[in-house]
């Protein structure tokens, strides 16, 4: 959605690396809610194409909102239950926005292979799901996150923090490697891994939710965890920032329902 920063260059760097890449910059309103801040997010186009070049993209596509969007439009692709939790519960509406221009992204490009991060771990595994559900053409290419050096996830919503709030804000990734360092440990107990993530972050802010769920169906763990993400949603200021740990298998390993 514009406002590139080093982890949509490492998207790129992945992609350019399997042959001629084209990336997409869209705002898209239909994954925003009434309240979120679609008029605000940032934008800066010229920096982006910049960033983009330095990559090694070979080209951009940023469509207008009416060509997304014609007069009259009201398909909408509607995602399935990994999309109900988390996100999906916190947002309602927005993986039917996400889907649908996802959806209408690969109908324009025809891509072969398509990069996702990690940071957006439920969109992630709901575009992986919607490609195989749709018999899509495309392969979806999970990268990892790109953090800061003290550990913050990258995200274009950073820019959003004043200064003290961009500091609290590492107590986020702090209480995930917390849990990670819990979990090589042997911990495997949900709700521990749960209590151990969630004490640092209280210096960010209070979390919106703390999730220790299973990472291919996104269902909540209960009980022992011989595989798991970790999400979590937390406001800071403004900003409301998203993160995740994955325990237990690595991205690679992640395949559509």
């Amino acid at each position: 959605m514009g406002a590139l920063h080093a982890g949509h260059r490492a998207l790129v760097e992945r992609a350019v690396r399997d042959g001629p890449a084209i990336a997409s910059i869209f705002v898209n309103p239909t994954q925003f809610g009434p309240h979120e801040d679609y008029a605000a997010y940032p934008r800066s186009e010229d920096a982006d194409l910049a960033l983009l070049e330095n990559a090694g993209c070979s080209s951009a596509f940023i469509p207008r909102v009416d060509e997304m969007y014609p007069p009259g439009d009201d398909t909408r692709v509607v995602p399935g239950d990994i999309a109900a939790r988390l996100e999906g519960a916190a947002r309602p509406g927005h993986f039917v926005g996400v889907c649908t221009v996802v959806a209408k992204l690969f109908e324009m490009v025809r891509p072969a292979r398509a990069y996702f991060g990690q940071k957006d771990f439920q969109q992630l595994r709901v575009i992986q799901t919607m490609v195989r559900h749709l018999a899509m053409e495309v392969r979806i290419v999970p990268v990892a996150i790109v953090r800061e050096a003290d550990g913050l996830a990258m995200s274009s919503r950073n820019a959003y923090l004043a200064p003290d709030e961009r500091r609290r804000a590492t107590a986020i990734s702090r209480g995930l490697f917390a849990a990670r360092d819990a979990w090589d440990r042997g911990e495997r107990r949900a709700t521990e891994l749960r209590r151990v993530a969630g004490g640092p972050m209280t210096e960010a802010g209070e979390p919106e939710y703390i999730s220790v769920a299973d990472p291919v169906t996104l269902r909540e763990l209960a009980e022992r965890a011989d595989r798991a993400v970790i999400s979590v949603a937390c406001r800071v200021g403004k900003a409301r920032l998203i993160d995740n740990v994955l325990l237990g298998m690595s991205l690679d390993e992640l395949a559509p329902l």
